[in-house]
């Protein structure tokens, strides 16, 4: 592919502060690229001449590298001048919304310094709840298994410190936040019970030479302590959920599947020759995925897909796409590009081939909950955080035609993330696909499913009666 000298300046400019990434779209179609509707900067045209400049140069950018991606991930590299980035990527970034944008990105999409990787984090920061200590909490917690993985050993240990301090002189504002507060006191006082093992596993983890056995076998106890703290804080936000809470979805879906929580879902596939799963060197003769999906994010997707799940939709079906960036599926045998055995909605209608189709459904940080049939750049909020984010290894996004917002039907894919080339924050998911769970058990297999791999059983294993079915 031949990009003239605008496309290639552009690119340049902004390669390293614009949206990029590789786009899933349907199976049959396979295309790289975005959607860049007129609309987005009709919507801004109260903006001085320089920012609508900047967002159709965000926009060219994006379809320049789309079309590179097309033809090679590496060719999107070639000739780019790195003072041209330098230069302009100033200019670039003084275009970004306020701070209370920044802020949600960080919290979300985690595009500062340190990613956040973790799906059971990124899960728990998804729950609609509102206790400042709680976060505080959990921000603490979290913050010590970053610093086991990176051997900052002292600092692990200041977290502890820290955990302490708000478990001894905020228990009660927690505990008043929850529904059950003899429930969450005992969940603290659980915690607390782990913080002397943990810091003990520290400090010998400390006391040790580096690289030692010794070293090694104590910052694993410490690791295990700490994932006990945060499934503790997990519980707790989770009593803090309003009793009865269901996300708000417009009256004109009803006539669709909604998941009025969240429900696990159990994936097994297995090789057609029933070769083994090589993990690290590791053989595994199947591969087993545990998934939380999230109906208060993604109430409408997350309910068609846990829907079709108990449907039996996907099971004995094939992986029909595995290329480093996605691994995706979905598709029926035929013509169809999606599920025809449903009734389809009156608002979205149905496919060119009886599919029963979807809106696409965004759920934008501080929102009161999903906007739907648009993309978050086409509402005029490009830049702006998910609740759920595309920045965890196994990231869960519903597929759909790149220039049809309401296409999506059946296929997904899981996201194989990775930090430098798929920036948390600085992608083309984020606000344009919808996020609707994450892999939260067996993530590693994605590593090594393949086309034809075969979904041999997929069952939802709870939350099955927080699944509503159309009126």
């Amino acid at each position: 592919m031949n990009l003239n000298k605008y496309c290639v300046a552009a690119i340049a400019a902004s390669f390293s502060s614009s949206a990029f990434a590789f786009t899933p779209t349907t199976t049959s179609s396979r295309k790289f690229g975005v959607s860049h509707k007129t609309t987005s900067l009709q919507s801004h045209s109260n903006k001085n001449n320089e920012n609508m400049f900047n967002e159709a140069k965000s926009a060219l950018t994006s379809a320049a590298l789309a079309g590179l991606l097309w033809v090679s991930p590496m060719a999107a590299t070639v000739g780019l001048n790195n003072d041209v980035v330098g230069n302009n990527n100033n200019m670039l970034l003084e275009n970004i919304r306020t701070s209370v944008v920044s802020d949600a990105k960080e919290m979300a999409s985690a595009s500062g310094s340190r990613v956040n990787k973790d799906a059971d984090s990124l899960l728990r920061y998804g729950l609609p709840i509102n206790n400042k200590e709680v976060r505080e909490l959990q921000a603490k917690v979290e913050g010590i298994v970053y610093d086991i993985g990176s051997k900052r050993k002292t600092a692990a240990l200041d977290g502890v410190k820290a955990v302490k301090s708000i478990l001894k002189g905020k228990t009660s504002k927690i505990v008043a936040g929850c529904n059950d507060s003899k429930l969450c006191q005992s969940y603290i006082d659980q915690m607390t019970e782990q913080l002397d093992p943990l810091t003990e596993s520290l400090q010998s983890s400390l006391n040790s030479l580096n690289g030692s056995e010794q070293e090694r076998s104590a910052l694993d106890k410490a690791y295990k302590s700490q994932i006990k703290l945060a499934d503790f804080v997990g519980k707790i936000e989770e009593q803090m959920i309003p009793p009865g809470y269901q996300t708000p979805v417009p009256s004109d879906y009803d006539d669709l599947p909604q998941l009025k929580g969240r429900a696990v879902v159990e994936f097994v596939v297995e090789k057609p020759d029933n070769g083994p799963f090589d993990i690290d060197g590791t053989n595994y003769d199947k591969a087993i995925m545990k998934m939380v999906i999230d109906g208060y994010t993604a109430p409408v997707t997350g309910g068609n897909f846990v829907d079709l799940v108990e449907k039996g939709f996907y099971t004995n079906m094939q992986i029909q796409r595995s290329d480093g960036f996605v691994v995706q599926t979905g598709k029926p045998n035929g013509k169809a590009e999606g599920y025809t055995e449903g009734k389809a909605s009156k608002s979205v209608g149905a496919g060119p081939n009886g599919e029963r189709q979807i809106p696409l459904e965004i759920f934008a940080k501080g929102d009161k909950g999903p906007f739907y049939e648009t993309t978050i750049e086409d509402e005029g909020r490009g830049g702006e955080a998910t609740v759920l984010p595309f920045s965890s290894f196994g990231a869960m996004g519903w597929a759909r035609d790149e220039y049809d917002a309401n296409s999506g039907s059946s296929q997904f894919f899981w996201l194989l993330f990775d930090s430098d080339l798929t920036p948390a924050g600085k992608n083309v998911l984020d606000g344009r696909y919808p996020c609707f769970g994450y892999v939260v058990e067996g993530a590693d297999f994605l590593r090594d499913v393949k086309e034809g791999d075969i979904i041999k059983t997929a069952k939802v294993t709870s939350g099955l009666d927080l699944l509503q079915q159309p009126k």
